[in-house]
């Protein structure tokens, strides 16, 4: 039986990873800007993470959600704390499009009505409700074809205050992320998330922070949403949640009740993802991970700015992209092959840095080099 092939994949076959450092077969080292797509917020194979995953496997693995698991209640505790968000409520899931589906389901159930805004270049998953909302032609199936969906332009505060204006009875909610990751890195303005939660709150709608890839300290706040100073009424997550253990989630405002059958999910909310997902916070608070997230972030984008072949950069924390002049678009294969740095891209020509939040000084400026020294080895071939 052959795999299903719907990756484009690179010829490496990755069985070691170690903090921001992995091995192929092979026994070669690559370090790693990518983080396995924002995934890896912690770093590989974080002993505490480790540790936590192993102790709850010998008690249990898995049971339904049709008993108390004091374990989901102590996540829900411990979320409550780092992300500031005190009263709001969780619901556990699988994954980043299970969140957002979940996220968009809650806000009809919620409101009553159909009509969800979302905006250009967006990219919310690829479940039914999820894939809808992204802005995709390509991986949108027919079934999937919806009437119900406005596509905005991002930051576009006329643009939507005019559609609320028109539909504003119609509109269930409004989704968002804070820093559009598949894009390339583009950050939603301050007034456009305060616009957004104003006219939520004038017409009854529901303010969705996608915050799966730009959410979980990335960008130096637990939400890249908090910079804009206003609360949403519902928040996904899932990437950075389990630091490689499949685990999502939605944070829901008190003034959303719940009732019984609304959302279900059979593997959401399991023992061990829930020692994944704990154990990820507590690193978090006890390394402050969210200070040197926006700390060194700030640095490696002031860095990247000053390196020759540097176009444009964009993001906030350790969530980054840039784009290099022409000339050097095989940069992100040179950096794999010759330089044994993974990095991200989002088409048609960015690089997206996307590594874990622990990563180190040394680390970045080995990548810092190993820029500076691919870029001087593609332009001295094209004298």
């Amino acid at each position: 039986m052959s795999l299903f092939q719907v990756y484009p994949l690179q010829p490496i076959a990755i069985t070691k990873a170690l903090g921001s450092h992995v091995w192929d077969d092979k026994g070669t080292e690559y370090l790693d800007m990518y983080g396995g797509h924002a995934v890896i917020s912690i770093g590989h194979t974080h002993p505490h993470w480790v540790k936590r995953i192993e102790t709850q496997l010998h008690a249990m693995a898995f049971y339904s959600n049709s008993v108390i698991m004091p374990i989901q209640e102590e996540l829900a505790a411990a979320l409550n704390k780092l992300s500031g968000k005190q009263d709001y409520q969780l619901f556990l899931c699988n994954s980043g499009a299970e969140a957002n589906e979940n996220a968009l389901k809650l806000a009809s159930f919620h409101t009553g009505r159909k009509k969800i805004i979302a905006f250009s270049k967006s990219f919310h998953g690829r479940t039914s409700l999820a894939v809808a909302a992204t802005d995709n032609p390509s991986i949108i199936a027919p079934v999937n074809e919806t009437d119900n969906i406005i596509f905005l332009p991002f930051n576009d505060v006329e643009a939507l205050t005019a559609c609320f204006a028109k539909q504003g009875d119609e509109i269930a909610g409004v989704i968002i992320e804070g820093i559009q990751g598949v894009a390339g890195i583009y950050e939603a303005t301050n007034i456009f998330l305060q616009t957004i939660r104003t006219l939520c709150d004038k017409h009854g709608a529901v303010y969705i922070a996608d915050s799966v890839q730009c959410g979980y300290g990335r960008s130096g706040k637990f939400f890249a949403h908090d910079y804009a100073g206003v609360n949403a009424d519902i928040y996904s997550m899932a990437k950075g949640m389990g630091n490689g253990f499949p685990i999502g989630g939605i944070l829901i405002a008190p003034s959303i009740k719940a009732k019984f059958g609304l959302l279900g999910t059979t593997f959401g909310g399991n023992p061990l993802a829930c020692s994944a997902a704990l154990a990820v916070l507590e690193v978090m608070e006890k390394e402050n991970l969210m200070e040197a997230a926006y700390e060194k972030g700030k640095y490696l984008i002031e860095a990247l700015a000053n390196i020759k072949g540097v176009k444009t950069v964009r993001g906030k924390g350790l969530m980054i992209g840039f784009e290099m002049e022409a000339g050097l678009e095989d940069i992100r294969k040179v950096l794999l092959n010759d330089y044994k740095i993974f990095t991200g891209e989002a088409k048609p020509n960015v690089i997206r840095l996307l590594p874990s939040l622990s990563i180190s000084n040394a680390e970045i400026e080995l990548f810092l080099k190993g820029l500076k020294e691919a870029t001087a080895q593609i332009l001295n071939k094209t004298v």
